[in-house]
């Protein structure tokens, strides 16, 4: 599989974050004659999750949607072989998912994305006309209000200054403060559990998980553009992922650890 230059792909094939969303996907316990929607599905990696957990399933079909042409391209390279189920490819925002998806789903799975929209209200709004009454909505993210364990506040403090001062000090380069991208205005789970019930659902299940992340995931994210752009807004993406990643590393190896946490939020809410 290709990987796209300062995509997300390389950061999703860590094992850590593949086992969150295979966590998610068993969450919602999808089965057979159900018509599944995975919202923004990237390279394909949560639609051949929820295709193994469909296999041997009968008149089950699986709807991948992503706005991205190039993304899709790639998920249905990386799918062309299954034959579990019928898999359906739509280019769409995710804000239209209503319009793009012919017939009500049962489930609609949105993985590691939602903090990135907007106006979540409207998601909310559209993914429940989607769903057929006592449809699930499935969803996590790792980008909340909430998601740094208290122990990582001086790692994350010294892997920003240290990443700061090499940026400044081999490229001349300093961030733009005034920028901020939505993955940066984050939602407590709370407000993700009203957002939710506001918008006619039940939450039927909640969680949050302290996940040990590696070092190479934090190296892998510090190549991802929507990370960069939201703790170096501004800077040349080459130049604030070499800062990153050297930054981390120097960290890593001042503390003496292995790994560092990450809390992930996962919720399961049901249409009423």
């Amino acid at each position: 599989m290709a990987i796209e230059n300062f995509g997300f792909t390389k950061f999703s094939q860590n094992g850590f974050y593949l086992k969150q969303n295979a966590q998610l996907v068993d969450m919602a316990e999808v089965g057979s004659g159900q018509r599944i929607v995975d919202l923004a599905c990237g390279d394909g990696g949560v639609t051949k999750l929820i295709l193994e957990r469909l296999r041997g399933a009968k008149d089950s079909v699986v709807i991948a949607i992503d706005h991205s042409s190039d993304m899709l391209r790639v998920a249905m390279e990386e799918l062309k072989d299954r034959r579990d189920a019928a898999v359906q490819f739509v280019q769409s925002r995710v804000e239209h998912v209503s319009g793009s998806v012919k017939g009500s789903a049962d489930t609609v799975f949105f993985c590691n994305a939602i903090h990135y929209v907007s106006d979540k209200g409207e998601l909310i709004s559209e993914i429940s006309k989607t769903l057929k009454p006592g449809g699930q909505l499935a969803f996590n993210t790792s980008f909340f209000e909430g998601a740094h364990p208290p122990e990582t506040v001086l790692f994350a403090r010294k892997w920003m200054m240290r990443s700061l001062r090499i940026l400044r000090s081999d490229y001349g380069l300093s961030p733009e403060r005034s920028k901020k991208v939505e993955s940066r205005k984050q939602l407590t789970p709370d407000e993700y559990r009203l957002l939710v019930e506001g918008h006619g659902f039940r939450v039927a299940r909640e969680e949050i998980e302290t996940v040990p992340v590696p070092l190479d995931g934090w190296r892998d994210i510090s190549e991802f553009r929507d990370f960069i752009g939201g703790v170096m807004p501004g800077v040349p993406l080459d130049e604030a992922k070499a800062a990153l990643q050297i930054g981390c590393e120097q960290v890593f190896s001042e503390l003496k650890v292995e790994t560092m946490p990450r809390n992930w939020l996962r919720v399961l809410a049901v249409k009423i």
